[in-house]
């Protein structure tokens, strides 16, 4: 069923719970992330990479998540993740997007400002939705800046990728003018975390978290979650972050059972159904448990 984000994750706080966010490349791993989330009977997130949104069959894919999310038991958002281009922000809300990350997050504090109040303004010369009505497609923004890759999981700190020490912290004095001003209605913040895979273990700067906290009421997301422990997961429920996105470890896991299954259902006659079904099963399961931890 269609849910608005800000409402799905503010709700989710209040009961002392947080909402995954699964970026979906495919409506495979979209149904088995929607079969999760009625398995457990908590509400998700599905996240469309900007990569994806820029071709015509990303554009289909985002009409087909929308028509999925909606048939769901649960409440399911569908979201554009990470967008800074105004015209495939447009032509994904037209497809079915009900709420984007307008991301300016390598632009300077006065710049990504200004990016987060042109979409609001693409969204109302477009003819949809002001962003405080009902119907309104919320916006998530992005203060801060995370190293790594949303779409590679080359391990932060790897040569030739930016570092888990170069990411920009976000700054807790800027936080309450920027989402006044920016109009955001949830903010993704850099607290060391990363996009991809971490070197070493995750250094999370709760200082930050909890300073951020008490600069604004919007909800808080963290990014680049896979691999940081789930006790610390749980523990920035409890500083207001109230969205956790997931991407590298739901691909690793995707790969490593193609990897495995290929060969023998290649043997079995070519059994793409077969192959299609581990696919499925795998990614159900790591989503329905981290749907458990975040949610429970």
């Amino acid at each position: 069923m269609r849910a608005k984000l800000d409402e799905l994750v503010t709700a989710a706080l209040q009961r002392g719970a947080a909402v995954p966010a699964f970026t979906c490349y495919d409506f495979t791993t979209a149904t088995a992330v929607v079969e999760a989330a009625e398995e457990t009977g908590l509400p998700v997130i599905l996240n469309v990479a900007p990569k994806t949104a820029a071709t015509r069959a990303g554009q289909r894919l985002i009409t087909a998540l929308r028509g999925l999310a909606d048939g769901a038991a649960v409440p399911v958002c569908v979201q554009l993740d990470h967008a800074s281009d105004l015209a495939v922000i447009v032509e994904s809300v037209r497809s079915g997007a009900d709420c984007v990350l307008a991301d300016g997050s390598a632009l300077g504090f006065e710049e990504n400002i200004a990016l987060v109040r042109e979409v609001w303004a693409a969204m109302d010369a477009d003819g949809g939705p002001s962003g405080r009505g009902s119907a309104a497609v919320v916006l998530e923004a992005e203060l801060g800046g995370l190293a790594g890759d949303e779409d590679k999981a080359f391990a932060a700190g790897d040569p030739g990728h930016a570092g888990q020490e170069a990411a920009g912290l976000t700054d807790p004095a800027q936080v309450r003018d920027f989402v006044e001003r920016s109009g955001a209605q949830l903010l993704a913040v850099a607290i060391g975390n990363v996009h991809g895979k971490y070197k070493g273990a995750p250094q999370i700067r709760w200082d930050v978290l909890e300073r951020i906290s008490a600069e604004t009421d919007v909800p808080l997301v963290l990014h680049g979650a896979s691999g940081i422990p789930a006790d610390e997961l749980l523990k920035a429920r409890t500083l207001g972050v109230g969205k956790v996105n997931f991407n590298t470890e739901l691909r690793t896991g995707i790969l490593a059972t193609l990897e495995a299954e290929t060969t023998p259902h290649r043997a079995d006659g070519e059994n793409l159904q077969g192959l299609l079904g581990r696919w499925n099963a795998t990614a159900r399961e790591f989503a329905a448990a981290t749907l458990r931890t975040l949610g429970d």
